[in-house]
C-alpha cells in the first residue's frame, strides 16, 4: 500500500525549501502569505530583526466588512490591494513575495498582482 504524505506536510516542506533560498531584510522585506480554509493572512516581514512591518487579514473588522466571502479570489485581491497600500504608507515600496508553499495561482496569484498595482514592486 502506498502512504502519502499529507498535503499540509508537503506545504511545509516546499515553505521551508523557499525560505532557505530569501529572507527578508530593511532594504526589502519579505512579504508573506497564507491562506486557510476560510481565511487569508499577508505580513511584511523584516527578518534580520525578527519584526512584522506590516500585516493584514480577511480577519480584520474593516477587511471583513467590505467582502462578502473571505476564501475567495476577490478576498485575496482586496487583501492584497490593502496590504500594498498599508506598505506604501510605511515607506515599503520594494518587497520578497513568499508564496509560503503555495502554488502560484488562483488566490496566491490575486493577492500579488493587487498588491503589485497598490504599488509594491517584486
Amino acid at each position: 500500500m502506498v502512504k502519502k504524505e499529507s498535503r499540509k506536510k508537503i506545504r511545509a516542506k516546499k515553505h521551508m525549501r523557499i525560505r532557505n533560498r530569501f529572507s527578508g531584510t530593511a532594504t526589502r522585506p519579505r512579504l508573506a502569505v497564507f491562506r486557510s480554509n476560510n481565511h487569508m493572512y499577508a505580513q511584511i516581514i523584516d527578518d534580520t530583526v525578527g519584526n512584522t512591518l506590516v500585516s493584514a487579514s480577511t480577519l480584520e473588522k474593516e477587511i471583513k466588512a467590505a467582502l462578502k466571502k473571505t476564501n475567495n479570489v476577490d478576498a485575496a485581491a482586496y487583501l492584497g490591494t490593502v496590504i500594498g497600500k498599508r506598505a506604501i504608507e510605511k515607506g515599503i515600496s520594494e518587497v520578497v513575495f513568499d508564496r509560503g508553499g503555495f502554488i502560484y495561482q488562483g488566490k496566491i496569484a490575486a493577492l500579488a498582482d493587487a498588491a503589485r498595482e497598490a504599488g509594491l514592486k517584486f
